[in-house]
């Protein structure tokens, strides 16, 4: 048998490796190459701890209950999710950055899944998204507005940054499918859309009946009401996580597509 037969017999005996090549040591180099991109980690973790001394350290706000707290520490809640939000989005959609460097035809000849090469960046995209979490509850405890009990606190914190997972889905799939010159410009202003249409920013009660419910079809209207339940209390609803897990599946699949899609082209 020559060498080359050798090669090919071998070549067609290979197994996929487990779970679609997704391991912790590939986690751990994305997550090296993604705190390199120092200008990228200072912008996603200021942000929103600099609104929420703008906005959350309001004397009335300190003063005026809500649920099991205060407006502050509701306040403080919504900028964290911005900042998560902000954090995973931009970890996510550096994948442009990777396709413009040429790494897609890289991977276009290892074993990996495209699912496996989607989880393995959403996971290190939650790692900044983590940053953006401790910075702005760190700002709350410093800050000494914010009151609500310890367990709400903890709760509150866990559910922001699992719950950002949705938009490192969202920006591996802008990342995709925009060019990586445009990327970061659309995805600013598509975050800002879904702030405010997904009552981050503004009650939805301030909003007319109609724009309440188209808000409930935006994709970060569940997660954020999801995330202030256990400092609001009262009845949970369904619709949140049926919201949630619908634009989840639709960001994964779309951007397992347009990583198919891309890796075929070259």
């Amino acid at each position: 048998m020559s060498t080359r037969e050798a090669g090919t017999t071998h070549f067609a005996q290979r197994t996929p490796p487990a779970m679609g090549g997704f391991s912790a040591a590939v986690v751990a180099i994305e997550v090296r190459r993604l705190l390199r991109n120092r200008r990228t980690i200072v912008f996603t973790i200021l942000t929103p701890v600099i609104f929420f001394f703008l906005f959350g350290l309001n004397k009335a706000y300190a003063n005026q209950r809500i649920g099991h707290g205060n407006v502050s520490a509701f306040v403080m809640i919504s900028m964290a999710l911005y900042g998560a939000v902000l954090s995973t989005t931009s970890g996510g959609a550096m994948v442009s950055v990777e396709r413009l460097s040429g790494w897609s035809r890289q991977l276009r000849v290892t074993p990996l899944s495209p699912f496996a090469y989607i989880m393995i960046k959403m996971v290190t995209a939650l790692v900044l998204g983590l940053a953006a979490v401790v910075a702005v509850y760190a700002a709350g405890i410093v800050a000494h507005k914010p009151t609500m009990p310890l367990h709400v606190w903890i709760i509150s914190a866990l559910c922001v940054w699992l719950g950002s997972l949705l938009f490192a889905a969202f920006g591996l799939f802008i990342g995709y499918l925009l060019p990586s010159e445009n990327v970061m410009q659309i995805v600013g202003f598509a975050l800002m859309l879904f702030s405010f249409g997904g009552g981050l920013f503004i009650p939805l009660s301030q909003f007319s009946s109609g724009l309440q419910t188209a808000a409930k079809f935006t994709p970060l209207y569940g997660l954020n009401q999801a995330v202030h339940y256990p400092l609001a209390g009262g009845t949970f609803d369904a619709m949140w996580a049926i919201n949630l897990l619908v634009w989840l599946a639709i960001f994964v699949v779309g951007a397992v597509w347009r990583f198919r899609r891309d890796t075929q082209r070259v």
